[in-house]
Parts: structure tokens; sequence; C-alpha cells
């Protein structure tokens, strides 16, 4: 068993500056993985001088340059202190037994030890010694602004890198309607602080709520809408945070009765406790308490944590400038370190993760274990995510090319599989079973009377939807809401798919979007199915939170898909039915009911992630310049990529053409 590493974060007054600060004693209890250490001997390295104590820069030939102040591979933590000045160095001593790192991080894919973080024979960097630089009035910011149409304000704000450069990022200004204001209000009280820095928000801040269960805990996944939120104001400062406190979460080491999961498992949410001060008696420190899923319902890992991560670095860097956060080398570690769960060989003959029910937005039971299209939407969205910021050098290469190959297969497997329309149905409809052969129709051996009899009826004539999931002998044929917004936003299904997806919901409006936007699935199972697909879950009733329910938050996701889509007209529409009701009934997570007609009955009021979808949505489609940094266009490349090698084999070609042949140019 690993030792415990404790890590104190002391900031004291520094009278050697002129300055004198508050204490603020931050701790991070926890244990990390084992670190081993191998340097490329072929690698050769030149040192310099840096103008902060301490360190010296690190430059590869085979890598960008970085400062090696910027790496956080020793698990640091940088305490936000008022009173600091411009350019006023202070010192963040840490107690752990690592005490020295390397900037050489090597990648093998589908190596047991995919990733290694080397150690010996690295740089010193006892005390570490972080420069901090005190913004100016604006945070660093300032604006150009003209009056643009309709009244609106049209600025240009540049924001300052850490490189010294400046961003100019176009935004649009506007009147808040109070509806927004109470929003924003509602949203910076939700804020959670660690050392006197924003690092998050609460699940749910309901004041009345005596039993707020887990919903006090900063999630990965419900923090993104707030993330957003605040990115498109133009506040990066809690994003940032939140994404360099939870990497260094993701090296603690994670046990449930003996066993651990990969390292790069990030995870579901954490908590700041306040407990008392080793050795000082009346003082307290504040810990990160991290739930990796051992604390869960069912005790399962969330899987979607650390794509929703990356996902949320890439919006960092476009929405705010700063790309030296995707560059560091902690951060490129911790996006490898994913990325080796995710890519891992394994026993599946599909391109497609597989995953256990419950682990993602839908974290109960309810019949999703698999493939299911959620975590696939949201594994390619990462991927492509993943190969923009990667670093390509030696080291990583290869796994880029391994993420290339996978967006290929990936795209080309759920594209071909998971869609069905008219036609489509009425070929399963039609399918020989028990097929054996390479050209096989019917390749999963679906049974057609697996199709059920109220998607006879609810197909529209021009509409269609990827499936929920697929798996050999099985189609789930329910219809769930984001991951299919996501294979939009994504670009996951062709052009013509996405257009076919955001028609369905328009014929079927009633049924996805009903009183209160929008169902997490459609529709709901029910009677003995519910008993056997949920094991009688009383949270999961039909039409009731993940069977069937209304979740607001998904807006944000409907309003990217439709600016994506140039059909912004129906975001509007359903924004215009959700603030009818949101307020007056004090922000619920979830409504109930076919249509969405009551508020759930085990639903949490003052849900945080209802709050920021509403505001995200506002503002994107206020600034649908900036939500086009948030989505993804066609990659044609990866239509003309085929790793299957079968010409070697003397196998006929695989067939990229039925792809290709959707695709609308």
């Amino acid at each position: 068993m690993n030792p415990c590493c404790r890590i104190l974060y002391t900031c004291k007054s520094m009278t050697g500056f002129g300055l004198r600060t508050q204490l603020c004693p931050c701790k991070i209890s926890g244990q990390f993985s084992n670190l081993r250490v191998n340097l490329d001997q072929n690698r050769k390295f030149q040192t310099y001088p840096s103008p902060l104590t301490g360190f010296r820069r690190v430059i590869s030939h085979t890598q960008k340059p970085f400062d090696a102040k910027d790496s956080f591979l020793e698990q640091s933590r940088v305490c936000s202190n008022v009173g600091l000045g411009r350019g006023v160095p202070f010192i963040v001593r840490v107690a752990s037994d690592v005490k020295q790192y390397s900037t050489t991080v090597e990648t093998r894919v589908n190596d047991k030890n995919f990733e290694r973080i080397y150690v010996q024979g690295g740089v010193n960097v006892k005390p570490l010694v972080v420069e901090r630089i005190e913004k100016d009035e604006n945070g660093g910011r300032t604006r150009e602004e003209d009056a643009g149409e309709n009244g609106k304000n049209t600025y240009n704000e540049q924001t300052e890198v850490p490189n010294g450069s400046r961003v100019t990022i176009l935004r649009r200004q506007r009147e808040e309607s109070e509806m927004e204001k109470e929003a924003w209000r509602l949203l910076e009280r939700a804020m959670v602080t660690y050392c006197n820095s924003p690092v998050g928000t609460v699940a749910a801040n309901d004041p009345n709520d005596k039993l707020p269960l887990n919903y006090d805990q900063v999630f990965i996944r419900d923090f993104v809408p707030s993330a957003l939120a605040f990115l498109l104001k133009g506040d990066g400062e809690i994003v940032k945070n939140f994404l360099l406190h939870t990497l260094q979460l993701q090296s603690w080491e994670k046990t449930v009765d003996c066993y651990s999961p990969g390292q790069g498992l990030m995870p579901a949410s954490f908590k700041v406790r306040s407990v008392p001060l080793d050795g000082n008696n009346g003082k307290n420190e504040e810990v990160l308490d991290p739930d990796f899923g051992e604390s869960a319902i069912g005790r399962v890992a969330p899987v979607d944590s650390g794509l929703w991560w990356i996902i949320l670095l890439r919006a960092y860097g476009k929405l705010i400038g700063d790309y030296a956060l995707q560059e560091r080398v902690d951060v490129q570690t911790g996006i490898r370190l994913i990325l080796n769960l995710c890519l891992t060989d394994g026993f599946d003959m599909f391109p497609s993760l597989l995953v256990t029910d419950g682990s993602c937005m839908i974290d109960r039971r309810m019949g999703i274990h698999g493939h299911p299209l959620e975590i696939q939407a949201l594994f390619y969205s990462a991927l492509r995510c993943a190969r923009e910021m990667l670093t390509v050098n030696e080291g990583s290469k290869n796994l880029v090319t391994a993420i290339n190959n996978r967006l290929s297969a990936l795209s080309f497997h759920i594209r071909e599989y998971y869609w069905v329309d008219m036609k489509k149905i009425n070929e399963i409809y039609r399918y020989k079973t028990e097929e054996y052969s390479l050209d096989a129709t019917n390749k999963f051996n679906i049974y057609p009377e697996q199709i059920p009899h109220w998607l006879m009826d609810w197909i529209p004539e021009k509409g269609g939807y990827m499936i929920g999931n697929l798996q050999p002998a099985h189609m789930d044929f329910r219809f769930f809401t984001l991951g299919n917004l996501w294979s939009i936003v994504s670009s996951l299904g062709t052009p013509k798919q996405n257009e076919a997806i955001l028609n369905l919901i328009e014929a079927k409006w009633d049924d996805v979007v009903g009183l209160m936007p929008l169902k997490i699935c459609y529709p709901a199972v029910e009677g003995e199915e519910w008993r056997i697909i949920t094991g009688s879950d009383p949270k999961n009733t039909p039409w009731s939170y993940h069977n069937g329910g209304s979740w607001p938050t998904l807006l944000w996701q409907f309003t990217l898909a439709c600016i994506k889509m140039g059909r912004s007209h129906l975001a509007e529409q359903a924004l215009e039915i959700a603030e009818k009701r949101l307020s007056v009934d004090r922000w619920p997570e979830y409504y109930d009911t076919r249509h969405g007609k009551f508020v759930g009955k085990q639903s949490r009021l003052y849900q945080t992630w209802t709050i920021a979808g509403y505001l995200t949505s506002k503002m994107l489609l206020g600034n649908p310049e900036l939500a086009s940094m948030l989505y993804w266009d066609e990659d044609y490349e990866l239509l003309e990529i085929c790793v299957c090698a079968l010409s070697k084999s003397g196998r006929k070609k695989c067939s990229r053409g039925a792809a290709k042949s959707q695709i609308l140019i």
C-alpha cells in the first residue's frame, strides 16, 4: 500500500518582501500513486537561467518550450491572497516525498504502463517558487466598445495570457433581464472557495435543504455549464482553478474493496472540508475530499468525468485565449492518463467505449450498460479536443496516431450502426437473422421483433436519431437527448444526420420539449419492463428523474446544437418556455410527467446546473460567434483513414462509402 502523502500549503507573512498576508493553511490529504522515472537517453536538453529563483528553463528539441515553474507534477497548490503586489513571488512549500521530476513524458499506446511520469535526474524543485502577477482593475482585460445592432454593445475584449501576449475576443453585451440577474446572484452564491480562491460550484444550494447528501459537493459534469457561463462572461479564474485542482486529484489512489481502478480516473466530485490544523490548537485547515465513486450509489466509477474535463479544458483556451494552460506538463500528462483508460486494448470488437450502467449523467440503473450513445459522443468529443491540445513530439506521436485511428473507426461505427430513420427501421423490419458471413447485412444479429410498437408510429417521415445503445442482438431504440445533441455538436453524425435529429425534435416537440425542455430520454420504461430494467427503482418511476424526466440543464447543449445547424429559433422557443417557470418554481433539478408539467417529486431546488444552463443558453444566443468556438465541423480527413489493413490479410477492403455518401457538400 502506498504511504499517505499529506500536502500542506501555508501562506505566512513574508516580511522579507515588506508585505503582510493572512495565514492560509490549505491541505490535501490522500494517497498518491507511485511515480516512476525513466529518462530517454537519446533526448538532449538545454538549460539556461530563468528569472525565477531556484529554477532553470528546460527545452527539449522535440517539444514546445515551457517553464518549469508552470509544471505542477509535484501536487502543488497556489493559495490566492489579497495584498500581494505586482511581480512579487511567494513560496509554496510542499511536504511530499516526491522531490524531483523531469519534463520528459513517454507514451506507448496499448502498453500496460501507458503513461510513465519520470522523476529521477530531473529539475530540483525545492522550494517551489511561483511568480504571482497582480492584474489591473479589469483583471488583465481591456475593452473597446462600439454601439452594435438592436441597441447592443459590441466590444473587443483583450485578455492578457500568461505568455505576455494579448488575445482579442469579440463579445456582445446587452441589458440583462431580472431573471438573468437573479440567476447570476444564485450562481455566485453557489461558488465554492479553497484557499480563498473559487474552485467550483455546488450541485444545489437550497437554504431550506437540511439533508443535502452529496449535493453540497462540486461535481465535474455539473460544473461544466457553470464554467461555460463564467467563460462566456470573460471570467476564467474559477475555471482555471477548477481544472488544476481536479487534475491534481486525478493522482489520488482510488480503492474499493482492495481494488484500484486506473490512475487516470477523474473524480465524480469533491468537497472542501475544514479540519483542525495539525499541531495548532484552535486553527483549521482546508482539505479537498474527492469521491471517485467509492461513495456513490452503486459504487460506479464516473467514466464521463475525465471526458468532460478534457472538453472544458479546450473551451477554457478557446474562450479566454490562455493556451499556455494546455501546454503545461502536468496538464499534458493528465490528458494522456485519461486517454490511457479509454484507448487501452481489451476484448471489444468495436471502437465504442464499453461501460457499466450509471457511469454518466444517468447515474442509476437504467439499462444503458454496454455502449451507450452519451458516452460515445463525449468520448468522440474528448478525442477531438485532445488531438487539438496535445503537444506533438516523439513521446506523443503514437498517441496522436491512435487518436486519429479511433476517431475514424468510431465515427464510422456510430454513423453506420446507431442511426435510424424510417428507411433504416424498414430495413431492420425485413432483416434476415443468423447470418454467418463477412458480407452479412444484419451484422449484429438484430431480431426484427425488437422494434418497439411505439417507434413505428413515432418516427417522423423527415427526421431520425441515434439509438441509445447497440450490442449483439440488442438495439436500445430509446431517444437519449444528451447523446444526440453531442452527436451534432461534435460532428459525430454526418451533416444530414445532424439536420435530421433537429427535424425529429421539431416534429416531436411536445414529446421532447413539452412544458419544460428537455426530456432526458424518450419514452419512459413502464410496467414489467421498468421492474426488470431499473430493479423497481422508486426514484426512476415512469416519466420521472432519468426515466423520461425533463431536465432544464440540457437547454445549453440544445442551444449550442441549434446555433451550429443555423436553427437558433428552436433554441429561442425552448428558452421562452423555460423562462415561464424556472424562476417561479425556484430552479428545480428536473420535472416529472410525460410533458414535464410538475416539479420532480425528489427534485432539488436551486439546482446549480439548471441555473447555469439557462444563463449559458442566453449568452450563447447573444454571442453566436463565441458559440462557434465550442463545436466542431465535419472532419473530412477522418473519412480517408482506414486502420484495419485488410488488404494485407487478403480480405476485401472495408468501405467508407456509406459514411462519405451522406455528407452534404
